[in-house]
């Protein structure tokens, strides 16, 4: 493959995550640094340059990024509520685009962005939505023991969130904590993701029945804590809890259940797995949780393809996206998480934003096809009745 020169949008935080993942790939070269904030784009101008990489020019904008230099794809590390806007300005640009989650916070918009994207696919343009923890190895045994069909019939999960973000965490930006830039609350921001893998295990949500409210903390619009329960086209059922407000903070966990073998993900590592085609004890009562098969099953999985080119790099799980995303590029193919899938993760947050505000279940197909579009959804149980 070719070099493929890369511009960062957004030099914050995550940008610089981005950064220290590309700096991975020697065929990856970052070539410029987009950010309206003259200071942030120099601060990772300097980190990249401590780092050993090449100073980037720095823009104000991405057109004027366009104009000045060669680039084929963009890192979008910006607010999400800005994530469409600039998507689609670099799709229309003919260059591939990679999306920090949240894909945007307006379902509307996302649905938009997704029809671009096919467009753009049949030109060759390659566009992803950062969903890292699906190339963990956990998450990927657990993928892969689906699709073959060892647990059985999927019959029920569990997906928890239990983090903590204090007062000033929310107080840090004026964006933080607000529906028009961060759209939504612990759900959206910190639970995107493990909505994604949820609907990655489980498949095709049906209905959602939800309950949000906000119980630790103030001068948000958005909730810190999120509850629902999700019903699947497979007929499977599941749990989903989010909150920010489970001080000092505890685990991801997301617990998968079957007729013929279970899993459970906590903090990205495969704490159980048992499926019966391994053989092993069994029992009409159960094994009450005996019969863990999970240092098995990740021996089949070389640890070194699942770790950063350089050991000591924090952001393990981007360089694994981008390294699917460098080879989607290189092959002409589609990369492992697409526009599409960051959509339906986006529609099952909304449908569960929908639900608490109505106070009712709601139909997954109903908040695509845009049924509840003029809603405001408001933080807290029933909140339509005082809107």
């Amino acid at each position: 493959m070719s070099t493929l020169n890369v511009a960062i949008t957004g030099c914050g935080v995550i940008g610089r995550t981005h950064a220290v993942a590309l700096q991975s790939f020697p065929d990856a070269r970052i070539v410029a640094l987009v950010d309206a904030i003259p200071a942030a784009s120099e601060a990772l101008a300097d980190f990249i340059e401590q780092q050993g990489g090449q100073r980037p020019p720095q823009f104000s904008t991405l057109a004027e990024a366009f104009a000045a230099v060669d680039i084929d794809l963009v890192a979008l590390a910006t607010p999400s509520g800005l994530h469409i806007q600039q998507g689609l300005e670099v799709l229309a640009a003919g260059k591939h685009v990679v999306i920090e989650k949240p894909l945007d916070v307006d379902l509307t918009r996302a649905q938009e962005i997704e029809a671009a994207a096919k467009e753009a696919a049949g030109k060759g343009i390659v566009a992803s939505v950062i969903s890292q923890h699906r190339f963990d190895q956990s998450s990927v045994a657990v993928a892969d023991a689906i699709a073959k069909g060892r647990f059985g019939r999927l019959t029920s999960a569990i997906a928890s969130v239990a983090w903590w973000r204090s007062q000033g965490y929310y107080d840090s930006g004026d964006w933080r904590g607000t529906w028009a830039m961060d759209g939504g609350g612990a759900l959206m921001n910190q639970g995107v993701h493990t909505v994604d893998l949820l609907l990655w295990f489980m498949g095709r949500p049906v209905e959602i029945h939800a309950h949000t409210a906000r119980l630790a903390h103030e001068r948000i619009e958005v909730e810190d804590t999120a509850v629902a329960t999700v019903t699947f086209e497979n007929g499977g059922l599941a749990v989903l809890h989010a909150t920010t407000a489970a001080y000092p903070g505890l685990t991801v966990r997301v617990q998968l259940m079957g007729s013929e073998g279970s899993a459970v993900v906590d903090n990205d590592r495969l704490q159980y797995f048992h499926s019966r085609d391994a053989g092993g004890e069994s029992a009409d009562m159960g094994l009450q949780g005996g019969g863990n098969q999970a240092e098995e099953e990740l021996a089949k999985y070389p640890e070194e393809d699942y770790k950063a080119a350089d050991p000591t790099t924090y952001p393990a799980g981007h360089v694994r996206q981008y390294r699917d995303i460098l080879a989607a590029i290189a092959a002409g193919r589609q990369p492992g998480v697409t526009v599409s899938d960051a959509v339906n993760a986006l529609a099952a947050v909304r449908a569960v934003y929908v639900s608490a505000t109505l106070g009712q279940p709601v139909l997954f197909d109903d908040v695509l096809a845009g049924k509840y579009n003029d809603l405001e959804v408001r933080t807290g149980n029933n909140a339509a009745e005082s809107a």
